[in-house]
């Protein structure tokens, strides 16, 4: 059965870190990149982060630039979004989803992605 699960979302003081998972199942991970994106309420959809099938290639959305990282473990199928220096203005659901990569593919393209998980909630408040 084919999934990507998110874990790790919670509330969170301005300032702190939150580290979210991305465990996928059911299909070749290792042909996949990874994407994060986000949902504020009230607003679209916005790319986040991705990552490679290797790992070998990262990007990032100006805003989380030098806060956010993103990671792989292929061997345990799972990707992570380490964020620390965490403002109001990211708290979202918080979304993975899975490209298979191809040439010219758009990371921050929501309808490139093939696998969507079921998102989990930042909330970042005093």
């Amino acid at each position: 059965q084919l999934q990507l699960v998110e874990s790790g979302g919670g509330l969170v003081q301005p300032g702190g870190s939150l580290r979210l998972s991305c465990a996928a199942s059911g299909f070749t991970f290792i042909y996949y990149a990874i994407g994060w994106f986000r949902q504020a309420p009230g607003k679209e959809r916005e790319g986040v982060s991705c990552i490679s099938s290797s790992g070998g290639s990262t990007n990032y959305t100006d805003s989380v630039k030098g806060r956010f990282t993103i990671s792989r473990d292929n061997a345990k199928n799972t990707v992570y979004l380490q964020m620390n220096s965490l403002k109001p203005e990211d708290t979202a659901v918080y979304y993975c989803a899975a490209l298979f990569e191809r040439y010219g593919s758009s990371w921050h393209v929501e309808s490139e992605y093939d696998y969507w998980g079921q998102g989990t909630q930042v909330t970042v408040s005093s």
